[in-house]
């Protein structure tokens, strides 16, 4: 069976999360520089087995002086571990196009087994020949679990920060050219 590989195309993608502030509202943020890749057996897609990656250093909130406190050891601890990373174990048809994609979650050094919804948006021929797949991911995780425990609570006695983080990412690949044949 030919395994084929596909890649992020990263300015057709993104990855957001979002997570409570004081519980009254929400900081939202990005990480700008990530990657990933997907190999299918053909183009089947529910055999896909995804990696994907993203630079701590390159989290945004649109505030400065809170990205550098995200990258710091409160939080990420961006100069021990640079990277956050997920590997898929296995992706499951729950629906015409959706999925449950389940996997190993890796932040600050802690591995985590997370579950993911996943909305298939097809494979489609770009207008220079290329194909193309697209994904839509939504989730929730607890930052606890990864290490990820700042958190004050304000001179009211309210939580400043909320335990679960939301994330958001839409993916566009782009299938190579080169497949590669598995061993029976």
């Amino acid at each position: 069976m030919e395994i084929t590989k596909w890649i992020i195309d990263p300015t057709h993608s993104e990855i957001h999360f979002k997570v409570r502030h004081l519980m009254v509202s929400w900081v939202t943020g990005n990480f700008k520089q990530f990657n990933a890749t997907v190999e299918t057996k053909g183009d089947d897609i529910s055999t896909a087995k995804v990696k994907f990656t993203a630079d701590i250093d390159s989290i945004s909130t649109n505030n400065d002086q809170r990205d550098a406190h995200l990258k710091n050891t409160d939080f990420f601890d961006a100069e021990n571990h640079p990277q956050l990373i997920f590997e898929s174990e296995k992706l499951e048809k729950i629906g015409e196009e959706n999925y449950k994609l389940h996997g190993i979650l890796t932040i600050r050094g802690n591995s985590k087994k997370i579950v993911l919804n996943v909305e298939y948006g097809g494979i489609t021929l770009d207008p220079w020949g290329n194909t193309r797949t697209g994904f839509s991911v939504s989730g929730k995780i607890n930052r606890k679990d990864f290490g990820v425990s700042f958190g004050m609570v304000s001179e009211t006695g309210g939580v400043l920060l909320g335990d679960d983080v939301t994330i958001n990412a839409n993916a566009q690949f782009v299938k190579q050219n080169v497949a590669e044949k598995q061993a029976a």
